[in-house]
């Protein structure tokens, strides 16, 4: 097991790594117009990836990275975003709703 507090950027384009933390669909569809991304990344064809873009594209973003990398710096913050992000949403939307509830 491979790991690095470094930041490096071997075939990944910088622009993805960073916007991707903050927009990840967005960055995934320009990335995919643009042919930026590595040879082997859009390889994984079939209706999976399209899946996974669409429900949970940190995700797809983590698995590129993953076999970009491996476990870096990029990959650790990736995962802190996918945890800022599932995790603290939910809680959000429970609480309105269930103000909306009491109101009521």
């Amino acid at each position: 097991m491979n790991f690095s507090l470094s930041f490096p950027i071997h075939l990944i384009p910088f622009w993805f790594l960073v916007l991707s933390l903050f927009l990840p669909r967005i960055c995934i569809v320009v990335a995919w117009f643009e042919h930026s991304m590595p040879a082997y990344i859009p390889s994984t064809v079939g209706i999976i990836p399209v899946i996974v873009a669409l429900l949970v594209p940190r995700l797809l973003i983590l698995f590129w990275i993953f076999t970009d990398q491996g476990i870096t710096m990029w990959f650790l913050l990736h995962v802190i975003a996918l945890l800022m992000a599932y995790g603290g949403g939910g809680h959000r939307y429970y609480r309105r709703r269930r103000v909306v509830e009491v109101d009521n």
